[in-house]
């Protein structure tokens, strides 16, 4: 097993994710099974309790882990699915090293941070690394492992010392560090010295670089390169210039305009490994496929404007899945993707008067996108805002994609306009509202008390009814199946009692689960495109094989949709 660390000092959101998912995917263009890891280091046991406002979005796997949003980079660049031990917090060490005490493990030995920490870190290293993570079940050969955070940091000391050993333990040969540092452009001079700081606090801690990523504003020029290989020890080759580029698709092939590969080639010595001539080619296949769909992506002129009318606005992490399943649908109709952002409270008629303003702003936006969605989320904040957005693309025939919260919305406002159920509600933001009125309910085996992974989480089969219109849009988008497997994160579902009103109105309930019991899509009839659905497609996008509902909308908005649908649309299984 070969190990690629990215470390990241400066400061933190530099960019590691995007650098450690085009790693990963320029050697799995060689033809090797690549794996890649997160640690982060806080305290909670996952993603699941975080803020999106905080921390960004919650990340859900196939096994329903909820999981920082890097590790939907790795499967989107990478092709692979991932389990909830790839994301390693402090929370789930600390646990794991203290349950094992409790039951006396350490056979009375006083436990430390070294070295019953950092051995745990080590062996949960080890052991998740050799996971089969794509379709042909063999153990990957290479892992990325980004480290969370910045160096130096009193939060990731014990990770830094676990990989401080952890080279010594695989060996030298297959142990790369690649350190991502910002070189700031001040008064129009690129400085150094964060850089030169970095790497020797990296130093200090026991390791030292083998590449160094260095982010920037503007090209790198040569003099700065110079002085940083210089002053920081290391080689001009293994000084990568990532600048700012129009999109980050491109971050692979800048990489491999500077010779990435054939460095890591000889550091690791990848070509010692068995890799076979069918891998080769499917790796070539692989880079081939990503040049042509990031050039033709670059030469697209035509634009299509989506509306994303969500509760989190304010941080667009909160959404980026949501906002990479449209990149990918984007790119797939050959068109530039442009993103409003619209705080669903703003869209409320009741608006203070300070706020009017906003009002008739974001109305405007709404008014002209080419395209509606409504995303998850939580809480009653702006809820009344989504339902008028709903509103106004199933009367104005725009299309429109709910998810999760909003196709629980798309209902509401279904059932107030539509089926004259005017105080029609959930019981999300009204707990105790009337049976005949509550259009969401609470699902009756999830755990109200305790919030961490007590949803309804993880990879779950939806299937299309038999007595829907064989020409239903949505199904026809899954490439004609009649399962398809998507992941799901939500506490609430649509009220049976509700189904029959809707469907006999032309709101058609054309996935449900496997018992027939949960709604999972709802398509409108006579409508361009109105789809909602309970799970959360975004989460299986991937570069190359986008999102079916995604799809449909940007189609339908861009006025391609009839074309797409003419193309092979059967599902494929995301392994590159």
């Amino acid at each position: 097993m070969k190990y690629v660390i990215v470390s990241g000092g400066v400061i933190s959101g530099i960019g590691k994710g995007v650098l450690a998912s085009s790693t990963g995917m320029l050697l799995k263009t060689l033809g090797l099974r690549v794996t890649s890891i997160k640690i982060d280091p806080y305290l909670n046991i996952d993603a699941g309790t975080m803020s999106p406002l905080e921390h960004g979005e919650c990340f859900v796997l196939d096994d329903g882990g909820e999981v920082d949003l890097d590790l939907g980079n790795y499967e989107r660049y990478l092709g692979i699915s991932l389990t909830r031990d790839h994301n390693i917090t402090t929370g789930k060490i600390y646990s794991h090293v203290i349950e094992k005490e409790r039951k006396g493990d350490y056979l009375g030995k006083t436990v430390q941070v070294v070295p019953h920490i950092t051995n745990a870190i080590q062996e949960w290293i080890e052991r998740v690394s050799r996971i089969p993570v794509d379709n042909s079940g063999l153990e990957p050969d290479v892992c990325i492992i980004e480290l969370g955070g910045t160096v130096g940091d009193i939060e990731s000391a014990p990770f830094v010392e676990a990989l401080r050993q952890f080279q010594f333990r695989v060996g030298i040969d297959n142990f790369a560090l690649i350190h991502v540092s910002l070189v700031p452009v001040i008064h129009g001079e690129q400085k150094t010295k964060p850089t030169q700081a970095a790497i020797k606090d990296l130093r200090s801690l026991g390791l030292m670089p083998d590449m160094i990523g260095c982010r920037c504003s503007t090209l790198l020029e040569k003099p700065t390169t110079d002085k940083i290989a210089m002053f920081c020890h290391v080689g001009v080759n293994q000084v990568l210039a990532i600048h700012d580029v129009n999109s980050t698709y491109h971050v692979p092939l800048l990489l491999k305009e500077q010779k990435m590969i054939q460095y890591l080639t000889k550091r690791l010595k990848l070509d010692e490994l068995n890799i076979t001539s069918d891998m080769k080619l499917k790796g070539e296949s692989l880079f081939n496929s990503w040049a042509k769909l990031t050039t033709q992506h670059d030469r697209s002129y035509e634009t299509v404007t989506i509306a994303i009318v969500g509760k989190y606005t304010n941080l667009h992490d909160s959404y980026l899945s949501v906002i990479k399943s449209l990149e990918h649908s984007a790119m797939r109709c050959s068109k530039k993707l442009e993103i409003v952002w619209v705080e669903s409270s703003d869209l409320e008629p009741d608006t203070e008067v300070s706020n009017k303003a906003n009002f008739h702003k974001a109305w405007q936006l709404v008014c002209r996108a080419d395209g509606i969605l409504v995303p998850g989320g939580f809480g009653s904040r702006g809820i009344e805002g989504m339902i008028n957005a709903a509103k106004w693309a199933r009367e104005n025939n725009i299309p429109y994609l709910g998810v999760c919260l909003g196709l629980q919305v798309a209902v509401i406002e279904f059932s107030r306009n539509v089926l004259g159920i005017k105080n029609a509600n959930s019981r999300e933001f009204l707990p105790e509202l009337e049976e005949d009125q509550s259009a969401v309910i609470y699902m009756p085996e999830i755990d109200k008390e305790k919030m961490g992974g007590t949803m309804r989480l993880g990879l779950r089969p939806t299937i299309f009814q038999e007595n829907i219109d064989k020409d239903s849009t949505i199904k026809r988008l899954y490439g004609g199946d009649d399962k398809v497997y998507e992941r799901h994160r939500h506490r609430y579902e649509i009220n049976l009692n509700f189904i029959e009103g809707c469907e006999k109105n032309g709101l058609q309930f054309v996935g449900k689960d496997e018992f027939g019991q949960r709604m999972e899509i709802l398509e409108l009839d006579n409508h361009p495109y109105f789809v909602a659905t309970q799970y959360h497609p975004e989460y299986v996008s991937k570069v190359l094989d986008p999102s079916r509902p995604f799809l449909g909308l940007v189609a339908a908005a861009s006025g391609c949709l009839d074309s797409i649908l003419e193309q092979d649309l059967r599902k494929t299984t995301h392994d590159f």
